[in-house]
């Protein structure tokens, strides 16, 4: 069983924590993964400034959500996030197998759709955003994926006397 939290805060002081329990998928598993979570992004989970070109470029967008959905849903512990700014002078985010060096990324295609190849090597960095904490649209792509593997989806709303742990 594996746990994936995203806790929310209000005064440096977490109030919300939304908590997935699921079954992770091995790693003999990792081609169905990418496939079953490429087969799950919508337009609605791209950021807004983004969407305009992910209309005609389905996978542009996706990058950060997709990689990190399948750095948690894997049994695993040699998959490292890697980044690198691309011809949009945007980051673009994929994963490593450190054991092999084979590159997963999802959203590929986003390049080879506009005649452009992706910006690998790229470098290892810690994923971003506050502690970084995985996305809300990380953790709901993965329910999409997950199915029947997924154990729990809850949010617990903390009172103040719950809530003894601050940054």
């Amino acid at each position: 069983m594996k746990i994936v939290e995203r806790h929310r805060y209000r005064d440096k002081r977490i109030f919300q924590t939304r908590t997935l329990t699921f079954e992770p998928y091995p790693m003999t598993d990792i081609e169905l993964v990418v496939g079953s979570i490429a087969s799950n992004l919508k337009p609605e989970m791209v950021t807004k400034k983004y969407r305009a070109e992910n209309a005609t470029n389905p996978m542009f967008g996706h990058c950060y959500h997709s990689s990190q959905a399948l750095f948690y849903l894997m049994d695993t512990d040699v998959l490292e996030q890697r980044t690198a700014v691309d011809y949009h002078d945007c980051s673009h985010w994929w994963l490593v197998d450190i054991t092999t060096d084979k590159v997963y990324d999802i959203t590929v295609d986003q390049y080879y759709h506009v005649g452009q190849t992706p910006p690998y090597p790229g470098k290892k960095k810690p994923w971003y955003g506050w502690k970084q904490r995985p996305h809300q649209r990380t953790l709901d792509l993965m329910v999409l994926v997950l199915g029947d593997r997924l154990v729990g989806d809850t949010v617990q709303d903390l009172t103040d006397d719950e809530n003894s742990s601050t940054i």
